[in-house]
């Protein structure tokens, strides 16, 4: 398996460098059914192969965006900070904070971290936000002390009151220390930032959680659209497969439907999370059977232009 912690791709200008990078963070195993909701496991296991317990393997991947005055780090994946027996239900790998080493092999610290945008605040996307768990009586911990952190407002409210049937895929206690960290941003629909010659724009998605934000980042060159788990893999562009874990599936297609039209007529790139092979893709459309498909299929982002 080829893995893409630091791949990065850059632009140079007169003026200024604008580089992406992906990377690795703390992998983990999920159950193959709950992962392909109503998709047969005859279906499914051609895509994805699962072990002897029915697990299949789910990458924690996230998106590093530099500016000349700025590191954005796009999700942060399940990081460390579980315990040893929370670990073992997960199947999280390894115990150190990998998305950290990721980060100090291309010569960062996360304390250089200046913005971090979740999609939402399920574990697997925001655990990383947190220090390395050590023992039974320690307490969370925020990293990233010098950044700000932009989340959905809607998510932000669905995880501090959760619903009973989503309440394990959130942190207690995380939205608390974002909110007390005096840093934290609540994102609304159509918000905009602009840094830079960058421009990130973000939508709303209610089908997987409520107010799960999806980043439409501009670059000078292509655009590239962060889509947390609108689309964790390249498997779940077919707009019928859905997860266990979304909310509101139907819901979920239709949003696919109108996002995946915009990224496609755009010639946008989709950035995956959860995909433990590719980092990027296109879309194609496939008239025939009138669906969108995956194309260009990436292991890295230097298929990506970003105003070279």
């Amino acid at each position: 398996m080829r893995w893409f912690c630091s791949m990065t791709k850059e632009m140079m200008t007169d003026k200024n460098t604008i580089s992406l990078t992906a990377l690795k963070g703390n992998a983990l195993r999920l159950d193959g059914g709950a992962m392909f909701g109503n998709a047969p496991k005859a279906l499914w296991r051609q895509w994805m192969a699962p072990d002897e317990n029915n697990l299949i393997a789910i990458a924690s991947t996230a998106l590093l965006l530099q500016t000349p005055q700025s590191k954005i780090l796009f999700e942060t994946g399940a990081g460390a900070y579980l315990s040893l027996a929370l670990k073992k239900r997960y199947h999280v790998e390894g115990s150190d904070h990998v998305l950290l080493s990721s980060l100090e092999k291309i010569g960062i610290r996360h304390e250089q971290i200046t913005h971090v945008v979740l999609s939402h605040l399920h574990f697997d996307h925001a655990g990383g936000l947190l220090k390395a768990w050590e023992n039974e009586g320690g307490s969370l911990e925020l990293l990233f002390p010098n950044a700000g952190f932009f989340v959905g407002q809607t998510n932000f409210e669905r995880s501090s009151a959760p619903h009973p049937r989503d309440r394990a895929s959130f942190i207690p206690g995380l939205a608390g220390l974002l909110d007390k960290s005096g840093r934290l941003t609540l994102i609304k629909e159509n918000d905009c930032l602009t840094l830079d010659e960058i421009t990130i724009e973000w939508f709303e998605s209610h089908g997987h959680t409520p107010g799960m934000v999806l980043s439409y980042i501009h670059t000078p060159g292509d655009t590239i659209l962060v889509a947390g788990d609108l689309a964790p893999g390249h498997q779940w562009v077919n707009l019928p497969i859905t997860m266990g874990y979304d909310r509101f599936p139907e819901g979920l297609i239709d949003e696919k439907q109108a996002m995946f039209e915009k990224v496609y007529n755009d010639k946008a790139w989709l950035f995956y999370t959860h995909d433990p092979r590719y980092a990027v893709s296109r879309l194609g459309f496939d008239k025939e059977k009138n669906r969108f498909t995956p194309d260009s299929l990436s292991t890295h982002l230097d298929c990506i232009n970003t105003g070279i």
